[in-house]
């Protein structure tokens, strides 16, 4: 029923495009793996979102306790506007416990190796639909630049191709190697 709700309201007041963050991609896909039980598909959202769910959170919390964020990736701060609707607000609460789902299910499921490969595959297509088909004021999966501030100091193809092998080097390999320390069944 969350999912439902959020899938309408989302639609609604942020439009299409918002499903190609990997959070979103995560939550969708995270649900599917709980209905199936399905050890391969929660692999491959634990890869890829685990970490920069982490950041989201320190960065919420921090806010809420401290008032500000103490990464200084002001990832959250659309959480605290007050201009934003608050039932689209308290549907983003998602980050909170979707990196909890996730290690519940590898946990319940194990790990699953192949996650690495087809997170990476699923980057190289994600991205791209992000920066060829999305609003760069957006800025969708950060495709044109850090956090909110459009890059400008290269090229905007190839800052993409950057992000892309960025991703699986800084975000997908070390999570990959942690799950399938802690994680994976023989």
């Amino acid at each position: 029923m969350f999912v439902m709700l959020l899938l309408v309201v989302y639609g609604r007041e942020l439009g299409a495009a918002n499903f190609l963050w990997g959070s979103d991609i995560a939550l969708l896909v995270t649900l599917l793996a709980l209905w199936l039980e399905n050890r391969f598909l929660a692999s491959m959202m634990a890869v890829g979102v685990l970490l920069p769910e982490l950041f989201w959170n320190i960065d919420f919390f921090s806010h809420l306790v401290a008032g500000h964020d103490v990464l200084g990736l002001d990832a959250t701060a659309y959480m605290f506007a007050s201009d934003k609707p608050l039932l689209l607000r308290g549907l983003s609460l998602f980050h909170v416990f979707l990196p909890l789902v996730l290690l519940y299910l590898l946990m319940r499921l194990g790990y699953d190796r192949r996650a690495f490969a087809a997170q990476i595959l699923l980057c190289w297509i994600i991205l791209p639909l992000s920066y060829f088909f999305t609003d760069p004021a957006r800025n969708i999966n950060w495709v044109f630049g850090i956090m909110e501030v459009p890059q400008t100091w290269m090229p905007g193809i190839l800052y993409l191709f950057l992000l892309m092998l960025l991703f699986p080097l800084l975000v997908y390999w070390p999570t990959h190697l942690l799950l399938k320390h802690f994680f994976e069944k023989d």
